[in-house]
């Protein structure tokens, strides 16, 4: 699932009514589906009700903005600062400890703060996400189109999906400024002969140094040792200031300066580029799972649900003379009808969802539901008539009197099938339970036909 999902159904379960009988003829037809998937199927079904263009579109549009200027910046921003930090001006050596702050140590600070912020993101109020430049971006970009700010405002994002939307496009920013460092470190060396060194203030000999950067190499030092620098060249690439001018040895070792691009260049592609992906392939992961929890935690969705796959329920009020069980079929001979269980479930000018939740309301079994009559043609009627057989229950609409095509239809049904019952059905209003005056109507018309074999539920 996608923000644009997400959006889209927060809006359709605000402006939808709610029609508690429709909704649960969707979820009979959907009942094999997850509850996420009968959701964003719900959401599918009444797209086309959305104004165009769509807050979804407007929203994501004004985001996809901010998201490819933040990437463009970081970009830009990440090769201009390797250029800046591997600038060589021919008679002193680049620090290369300059260069592996920004390539190493800074990115996993950063990404570690990320992860607390992940760990943390159920939180509202999330320091460590307020405090990134993506959450602020997007509002001062907000404050220059009142269209894309008003678009915000009109819904509701749950601040967990909020949360992990900042995350996620922090890593986007962060994976990008890397990955121009990286480019800088290759374009510089391709272009420049330059040479590195190393140089410090601290207390810390070559040996430990060299430790140090052995320990750092170990994603790759085993099958690539060529970009893990020797304690050879760790000695004789220290620089001192002092004096003003290089020393005789990195004058003598100057061709072997040079050798450290590729410790860099590793360095920056494991710690700063494939540990970032990472994080970044994670906060995706933590998005989708943001984005459904939010979705199953909106009010109006688990009451979307519940009508779906909850039986619907009236409580209509019956007067003296509709007291008597309406599932008791009109019968001269004194045979009791088969219980619940039906071969086929067809509908008189009625569609396959009414069916579907008729059958549920009144708990009927049938494998199958076929609309008759009503718009259908006539050769549609013959195919249903030609696959009847077995058991079959026709729904008929009680407050209209039966039609000649209606009569027509259930004589080809009592050539084909072994029982029919023909059940009048009320208005949603009265439970769908059929008024006895009307019932009296096609209790008349069908007298002649009714036997052992055809039935009529008054």
């Amino acid at each position: 699932m996608d923000l644009k999902s997400y959006i889209d159904l927060e809006v359709l379960l605000r402006t939808q009514p709610r029609e508690r009988e429709v909704r649960r003829s969707f979820g009979l037809a959907h009942a094999s589906l997850s509850p996420e998937d009968q959701l964003q199927a719900w959401r599918e079904k009444h797209l086309h009700t959305l104004q165009t263009p769509r807050l979804s579109d407007r929203i994501d549009h004004f985001l996809y903005g901010v998201s490819i200027i933040l990437l463009i910046v970081a970009l830009i921003l990440g090769i201009l600062t390797g250029v800046g930090l591997l600038r060589y001006n021919g008679s002193e050596p680049v620090n290369l400890i300059y260069f592996l702050a920004i390539a190493v140590l800074i990115p996993l600070v950063s990404m570690v703060l990320s992860v607390i912020a992940m760990l943390r993101a159920n939180r509202a109020k999330n320091l460590l996400v307020h405090l990134s430049m993506a959450y602020w971006m997007e509002r001062i970009v907000a404050l220059w189109s009142k269209e894309s700010a008003d678009a915000l405002h009109e819904v509701r994002i749950n601040p967990l999906v909020a949360n992990w939307i900042v995350i996620k496009r922090s890593q986007s920013i962060a994976l990008a400024f890397s990955i121009g460092l990286f480019l800088a470190l290759l374009g510089v060396v391709a272009t420049q002969d330059v040479a590195f060194a190393w140089s410090t203030t601290l207390d810390l000999g070559a040996e430990d140094f060299y430790r140090f950067l052995h320990t750092l190499a170990w994603p790759w030092r085993t099958w690539f040792p060529e970009a893990v620098p020797s304690l050879s060249l760790v000695e004789q690439s220290r620089y001192f200031r002092l004096g003003g001018g290089v020393s005789d040895t990195l004058i003598a070792h100057a061709s072997l300066l040079g050798a450290w691009w590729k410790f860099l260049a590793m360095a920056t592609l494991f710690y700063a580029v494939l540990l970032r992906l990472l994080l970044w392939i994670v906060s995706v992961k933590g998005l989708t799972r943001a984005l459904h929890t939010a979705m199953m935690s909106l009010d109006r969705a688990k009451q979307l649900l519940s009508d779906m796959n909850e039986p619907y329920i009236t409580t209509h009020e019956q007067n003296e003379d509709e007291k008597k069980d309406r599932t008791e079929p009109y019968q001269p001979s004194g045979v009791h009808m088969p219980v619940t269980a039906y071969d086929m479930v067809q509908g008189w000018s009625l569609d396959e969802d009414r069916l579907r939740f008729l059958c549920d309301h009144f708990d009927i079994e049938a494998p199958v539901c076929f609309h008759v009559g009503g718009n259908n043609t006539l050769e549609a009627d013959e195919k249903v008539i030609e696959e009847s057989s077995g058991s079959v229950v026709l729904f008929v609409k009680a407050w209209e009197p039966p039609t000649m095509d209606a009569i027509d239809h259930i004589m080809a049904l009592i050539t084909k099938v072994e029982r029919l019952v023909i059940w009048p059905i009320g208005l949603e209003e009265e439970g769908y339970v059929a008024n006895p005056r009307s019932v009296a109507v096609w209790v008349r018309k069908l007298t002649p036909l009714i036997n052992e074999k055809v039935w009529i539920v008054e």
